[in-house]
């Protein structure tokens, strides 16, 4: 039986899409481990004859690939290629099965096969690549608290409104006649304030091939029930208790997202291509894996999406705050790609005391459910309760009740850890680093917490040891912070295309939507969940607006307009965010109607400079549209390195209704320009405005980390995983250290000169050649190349007593 290891993951509302890989064979191994190379993106057991689940594309160009590229291609046609080419893998492998067929956008077919008859597929003449079937999960707890209509407001809370919407509504743009696919979980089109949005004809369940896209139910034998698919779609669309971005566009579900919110590429890619075939204008995917690959398959569909002029939006994946964490479809070289933000709020400064002579000068607020609560911490003394990890072993049969939960970071998510001692009756919680530095702001945690560091919670279980069991606190208001990034928010660049990546941020914490509450006698209800997830909605929203305001607009007038008019984001700390957290920035809907002038694309990468002596040049454009009916005279300046050369005109005339090219060369002097990752802007401005487009590029190697996506499952006997090794490496292994100590306790799953892609890896669960005692047991991977080393962090693996 397989199981996830438990990740240390700090957010829990948030709705995590992640991949899981496939096992391996040796490559360099030792008595205990393998470790596993295999060629371009697919990752498998060559010598297993185990099932898996790849897709297939074909060089038989997809009917609108074709269309595009000025050529014809009927359905016919492209039918007898690809079953010539099924007739042949059927042939090269017997074990194989065709799952799914595409043509629209995406060229080939999802196969089942045997792991070691896929080098005879990839052999096959006509295929062009072989991808992994990725699995994509939505983790999050459908406990979900239902919210009481009276404790938010009808508008999205505040979200829907801070971009703008309601001053579009006012304008008379509200997303009518306008489509937007809701490609997810499915969607409870039942939900009183979402039915106004569908038709008859309410999309495709391509879980259980159906014309009804209904979220999971529970009772579902294959897994728990959903709700991730219609608080996806109330943000777009909503218009009853709570009024979403674009009230009274149309919209369409596509369920590729069944029990327990899991899916696979086959199905995403399904959906992407009937929402097209449908009709949508618009659609959204706030769902991802860990493929930082601009040439992944949803990734290629998207981008075909694009050109045939349906606006395809995805969320840029929760895998933040460290850059090079964005994932597919997230990395699509033309969908809008959104990172998430978290709205202005107040920030409260936490002392707390125990006794005497004690200090806890870490001590900071985390999050807590409202201010009244929080503040209600100050009216006494307290007693507290070590309950380690706050797991519900950890708290079951402790008194709770009234008391202040002391808790350690490790195993669970922050919120886990908030909703178990709140459901055991704990009027707050202090919770304590397990390493050295600090921990992240949670908002909406279910009870106040005071958030310390490791050697300050040492200082409180020491209090506890010393029969000093008593707690109080002073909290008060410190300053208020503006719209920030969250923490958990993915960072570009995308590999290969070094892209700037997310394109723009909108809100995506504790945000308010509908969900069906699988309750019988209440069945709709509403919740407040974060992650890029709820970013991506809001955007879909937005372009439905724009689209209703400007019809004539291209998808790339859609995009550009959103960026070019989006609002710079600074840190709590007054620092501008880097162009690969932020994007643009912060969309704001109305701007992005009525803006006159726009640069396409909205932002460049200018790739790597590698030249190791004398001067380096790469050349690019953008292309200014001037929509309106007056001359426009701007002046074209640029920020960035000093080292950085910029030759472009300074004054440009855009006539009206015209369009005119910008020509732009970087020079590099390599003598002159440290190694590294630079970002830049250039400046269009006139007297009454300027349009800001970022840029990046890279001198020398660019500076992704040796490993990314990292994927644990325990199969039986033995631990099996995969990690991206974005660069190649010298040395590779799994490092495992106790949980709760950090000590290292074995190097295992040995590997050397690694070639850059994934890699798998196995573990026979073992230590010294014996087997795992009960406890706690960090599972890390460890890589080295040149004088570099890494060591990115997995999960952790229990072990019962």
């Amino acid at each position: 039986m397989k199981q996830r290891v438990r990740s240390c993951f700090i957010f829990v509302l948030i709705l995590l899409l992640s991949l899981t890989g496939f096992s391996g064979t040796g490559l360099a191994a030792g008595t205990n481990q393998t470790v596993t190379e295999t060629p371009a993106q697919l990752d498998a057991d060559y010598s297993s004859s185990e099932a898996v689940n790849v897709i297939v594309e074909i060089e038989e160009e997809s009917i609108l690939r074709s269309k595009q590229q000025g050529n014809s291609q009927s359905k016919e046609n492209l039918a007898a290629v690809r079953d010539q080419i099924i007739s042949e893998v059927a042939d090269a492998a017997s074990s194989s099965e065709v799952n799914r067929e595409y043509d629209y956008l995406f060229s080939g077919f999802s196969l089942e096969v045997s792991q070691n008859e896929l080098p005879d597929v990839m052999e096959v003449s006509g295929v062009k690549a072989v991808y992994p079937d990725e699995t994509y999960e939505v983790e999050f707890d459908n406990e979900t608290e239902v919210l009481d209509p009276e404790t938010f407001s009808p508008a999205m809370m505040d979200s829907a409104p801070f971009i703008g919407a309601d001053e579009a509504w006012e304008s008379g743009y509200t997303g009518e006649g306008v489509t937007v696919a809701v490609i997810d979980t499915g969607v409870d089109y039942t939900h009183p304030d979402l039915a106004h949005a569908f038709g008859e004809y309410k999309g495709w369940d391509f879980v259980d091939n159906d014309n009804d896209p209904q979220e999971t139910q529970p009772g579902n034998p294959d897994g728990d029930s959903t709700l991730h698919g219609t608080h996806v779609a109330g943000t777009v669309a909503a218009d009853g208790l709570i009024t979403g971005v674009a009230p009274d566009a149309t919209l369409l579900g596509y369920r590729v997202l069944g029990p327990g919110g899991s899916g696979t590429t086959t199905d995403v890619i399904a959906g992407i291509e009937r929402a097209v075939e449908d009709g949508a204008d618009v659609l959204n995917l706030s769902l991802g894996n860990t493929q930082n690959n601009p040439d992944f398959a949803t990734s290629i569909a998207l981008d075909t999406a694009m050109e045939d002029g349906v606006v395809a939006v995805s969320s840029n994946g929760n895998s933040g705050p460290n850059n090079w964490t964005v994932g597919s479809p997230g990395t699509s070289r033309d969908a809008i790609s959104v990172g998430a933000t978290q709205l202005p709020y107040d920030q409260y400064a936490a002392d707390i005391f125990t006794s005497e002579g004690v200090d806890y000068p870490s001590s900071e607020v985390m999050g807590f459910p409202d201010v009244d609560q929080l503040l209600s911490l100050n009216e006494g003394e307290y007693e507290f309760v070590d309950v380690g990890l706050a797991g519900p072993e950890d708290v079951e049969g402790v008194d709770l009740d009234g008391k202040i939960a002391l808790i350690s970071r490790g195993e669970y998510a922050f919120v886990d850890k908030a909703d178990t001692v709140a459901e055991a009756g704990a009027a707050g919680a202090v919770l304590y680093n397990n390493v050295e530095g600090t921990m992240p702001e949670v908002p909406g945690m279910a009870v106040p917490t005071v958030m310390t560091t490791l050697e300050d919670g040492e200082k409180l279980l020491a209090e506890l040891e010393a029969g000093n069991n008593t707690i109080s606190f002073d909290i008060e208001f410190d300053r208020e912070i503006g719209e920030t990034m969250a923490d958990f928010s993915s960072r570009g660049p995308v590999m290969d295309t070094w892209m700037i990546k997310p394109d723009v941020s909108a809100p995506g914490v504790a945000i308010v939507s509908t969900i069906p509450t699988h309750n019988p006698d209440a069945p709709h209800g509403y919740a407040s969940l974060q992650g890029t997830s709820m970013s991506a909605p809001h955007v879909a929203g937005a372009a439905a607006l724009i689209l209703e305001a400007n019809p004539e607009w291209n998808v790339d007038y859609v995009k550009s307009a959103l960026m070019n008019t989006a609002e710079n984001l600074y840190d709590a700390d007054g620092n501008l965010y880097p162009h690969n957290t932020q994007g643009a920035g912060s969309i704001r809907v109305v701007d992005a109607i009525e803006t006159e002038v726009l640069a396409v694309p909205g932002s460049h990468s200018f790739g790597v400079f590698d030249k190791d002596n004398g001067k380096q040049v790469e050349r690019q454009k953008f292309t200014v549209h001037n929509l309106s009916d007056e001359r426009k005279r701007y002046s074209l300046d640029f920020t960035g390195h000093e080292g950085i050369k910029v030759q472009t005109s300074n004054n440009l005339q855009v006539q009206p209704g015209r369009t005119q090219d910008i020509n732009f060369g970087v020079q590099i002097d390599a003598s002159g320009v440290e190694p590294g990752y630079y970002e830049g802007t250039f400046l269009l401005s006139n007297d009454e405005e300027t349009i800001e487009v970022p840029t990046i590029l890279f001198v020398q190697d660019p500076d992704f980390p040796l490993l990314s996506a990292l994927s644990l499952e325990v199969d039986g006997a033995n631990l099996t995983g995969t990690v991206n090794v974005p660069g190649g490496a010298d040395e590779f292994n799994l490092r495992i250290r106790d949980a709760d100590t950090g000590e290292l306790l074995e190097e295992t799953a040995f590997a050397e000169d690694l070639d850059r892609g994934m890699h798998s890896f196995t573990w026979d669960l073992t230590i010294d050649g014996q087997p795992l005692t009960p406890g706690g047991y960090q599972i890390n991977a460890y890589a080295s190349l040149g004088d570099t080393e890494f060591e990115i962090p997995g999960g952790v693996l229990t072990i019962e007593e």
